[in-house]
C-alpha cells in the first residue's frame, strides 16, 4: 500500500518470478484499496438476444472461492449499476456470447 515499498516488491516478484519461470516479467495493476467483486448475470440465446439479470456481490471470498453472493449488491450507487449491466450486455452481444452466464 505503501509507495515507498514499490521498489523491493518489485525487486522481490521479479526474483520470484525468475527462480519458478524462467522469465522475471511481472505484470503491474492499479492498486485498488477495497475492492468489490461484483458479477452481472447473462441470459443470451441463438438469435442474439441478451439480457441481464442484474449484479450480485461477490466480495466475500475464502481462497479465491465465493462464500457469500449478495443480490442485488447493497451500496452500489444506481447509476453505477446501470452502466455495468448495460456494459455487460454490449459485451457479449459484441462477442456473439451464447450461454447463462
Amino acid at each position: 500500500e505503501r509507495e515507498e515499498d514499490l521498489d523491493d516488491n518489485f525487486e522481490r516478484c521479479t526474483s520470484e518470478a525468475l527462480k519458478s519461470f524462467g522469465d522475471g516479467s511481472v505484470f503491474i495493476e492499479k492498486f485498488i484499496k477495497n475492492p468489490r467483486h461484483i458479477e452481472v448475470q447473462i441470459l443470451a440465446d441463438n438469435y442474439g438476444n441478451v439480457v441481464h439479470l442484474f449484479e450480485r456481490d461477490c466480495s466475500v471470498q475464502r481462497r479465491h472461492q465465493k462464500v457469500i453472493e449478495i443480490a442485488p449488491a447493497p451500496n452500489l450507487p444506481d447509476d453505477v449499476r446501470d452502466r455495468i449491466t448495460a456494459s455487460a450486455v454490449k459485451l457479449c452481444k459484441t462477442v456473439g456470447y451464447r450461454n447463462a452466464g
